[in-house]
């Protein structure tokens, strides 16, 4: 490790560049479902030893040199890893997609890794030559992580702090400072090896200190983790009773491809199967749930749709169904707006008696950023309307129905936003419907799902999630699965969700605490730069 650490000291040009991307390919094994967690504390360690070694710049090159690049480098590495997974989508397409595919990968992992060169070039400039420097990264790191998820309607795949999620225990302590919380964490541990080489004067036992504490809060994680579940029960809602219907729909991809009548015709069928000898089908079933484009295509060119769940639900049933809403100009029935992304409620008598819109929409694949000029370049969203998606007003998320308790509306890619799901006060669970078939063969989907999972944590409600090709499961507010089907399996899931816990600490303060220990760690690190640039100069 000393030869390591005085490599990445001494290292500049394109080998610094290249041992970082290599480093932060080796972090980003760490990504769910993978949980490589000890490569943190191997990878992050050359981060602060490269920046160690770092020139000084002036000018524009002070926040654009050799720091950005170091820590451009490294996220380069680590978002390649880590979001790779999104080129299962252009397998969809096929031809010359998968060609490009490549290329969109790194693309994207170099515009989000601005994001962590950035935060490295700043930290640089406080940047000290003690153990408080690894505070200082991990503040700027834990900021850059920040940004990239609300800038520019945000794109939170794979926070740092997921790392220290890969068990039901690990995850409890999100429901106290949240997932970005538990990012400022994971940044500070994996970096406490750079404090033990290269050896200095200091005994090795106060080196090894900071690493030993490190590996002392992941065992009161743990601990706390396990006392929390141990002492927590979980108690099912008897007013609501759900089926999960998952039904392997493949014609979102192309709707000139989907047949209406045939897709309804297997809906209905997996929806009322009997799953047992004693099952009642729909007979006890409140709420009958079809997930993110299970219809695609709009209910208004196969009218007699909404005849035919009519006919399916018992009185009182509701369908919460995944479709396209057409939206209309007001005043003017034939002139169409952008079309919703939606979850419509059906009742018994076929009628759609709510309805909420995606409102965070997924950039390139519902929706097409500076459109204009990727369009002259032959770029086009994945998901098929022309014209994009029209983005739906976040306040509605939470849905009250007849008869039913309130529940927070969530489709796909929205159950990513921690601490941003909207109103949550009054929510009793959480509705999650999905379609991760797009990236059907590739880690997406599982973890698109744990993200899911550490949602529930943190609010301390139930999460049902309904997926197209899987994974379909409930969970109770620790976020632990209760009931679940395979995945690419063809069948429906009966579950009912927990009662809402009486609140989490998360749930209740969000992240003020966390811009406390940020703020407290910008000042720390400002006076210990200071003090240091004193010493130089005395």
């Amino acid at each position: 490790m000393t030869w390591l650490a005085e490599t990445a000291m001494l290292s500049h040009g394109w080998r610094r560049f290249l041992l970082l991307v290599v480093a932060g390919a080796l972090a980003g094994l760490s990504i769910p479902p993978l949980f490589v967690v000890p490569a943190l504390f191997v990878a992050f360690p050359i981060w602060v030893w490269c920046l160690d070694g770092a020139e000084r710049k002036s000018g524009l090159r002070l926040l654009f040199g050799p720091a950005f690049s170091i820590g451009f480098a490294f996220g380069w590495g680590y978002f390649t890893v880590a979001f790779h997974w999104l080129g299962a989508a252009f397998f969809v397409d096929g031809g010359v997609m998968i060609a490009l595919m490549p290329f969109a990968i790194l693309a994207l992992a170099a515009l989000i890794a601005f994001f962590w060169g950035v935060g490295s070039a700043l930290a640089h400039l406080l940047w000290s030559h003690g153990p408080w420097r690894i505070v200082t990264l991990a503040t700027f790191v834990t900021i850059a992580e920040w940004a990239r998820g609300h800038v520019l309607t945000g794109f939170p795949f794979d926070l740092l702090g997921y790392a220290l999620t890969p068990n039901d225990e690990m995850m409890q302590i999100t429901s106290v400072i949240g997932i970005y919380g538990l990012t400022f964490v994971a940044a500070l541990l994996a970096m406490t090896p750079a404090l033990i080489w290269p050896a200095d004067n200091r005994p090795l036992s106060r080196r090894l200190l900071p690493f030993f504490l490190a590996l002392g809060v992941i065992a009161a994680q743990l601990g706390y983790g396990y006392n929390r579940l141990a002492g927590t029960t979980a108690t099912p809602r008897q007013d609501v009773s759900m089926r999960l219907v998952q039904p392997m729909v493949y014609e979102h991809a192309d709707w000139g491809n989907a047949d209406p009548v045939a897709l309804i015709d297997r809906l209905i069928m997996l929806s009322d199967m009997r799953m047992s000898p004693q099952d009642q089908g729909l007979a006890d079933i409140t709420h009958l749930v079809w997930p993110e484009s299970s219809l695609p295509f709009f209910l208004s060119t196969y009218p007699d749709a909404l005849a035919r769940i009519a006919r399916m639900l018992p009185d009182g049933a509701m369908l919460l169904a995944g479709a396209p809403r057409q939206q209309y100009e007001p005043g003017d029935a034939k002139s169409a707006g952008q079309p919703f992304n939606s979850l419509l409620a059906i009742d018994s008598n076929g009628e759609v008696v709510a309805s909420y819109d995606k409102s965070h929409l997924v950039p390139f694949g519902e929706f097409l950023p500076f459109q204009e000029f990727f369009g002259r370049l032959g770029i086009k969203q994945f998901v098929p309307g022309a014209e994009g998606w029209g983005h739906g007003d976040a306040r509605r998320r939470l849905m009250s129905l007849p008869n039913t308790p309130k529940f927070l509306a969530l489709i796909c890619y929205e159950i990513l936003f921690s601490g941003d799901l909207g109103d949550t006060a009054g929510a009793q669970y959480i509705l999650n419907i999905t379609n991760d078939a797009w990236f059907d063969g590739s880690i997406g989907p599982a973890q698109h799902a744990h993200h899911a999972r550490v949602r529930a944590v943190e609010e301390g409600m139930s999460l049902i999630r309904a997926a197209n090709s899987g994974l379909t499961f409930a969970t109770d507010p620790l976020g632990r699965i209760t009931a679940e089907l395979a995945p690419m399996q063809m069948a429906a899931l009966d579950v009912r969700p927990d009662q809402r816990l009486a609140g989490t600490v998360f749930s209740q303060v969000r992240y003020w605490p966390l811009l406390i220990v940020l703020a407290a760690g910008l000042l720390v690190s400002l006076a210990v730069s200071r003090r240091g640039r004193k010493r130089r100069t005395s």
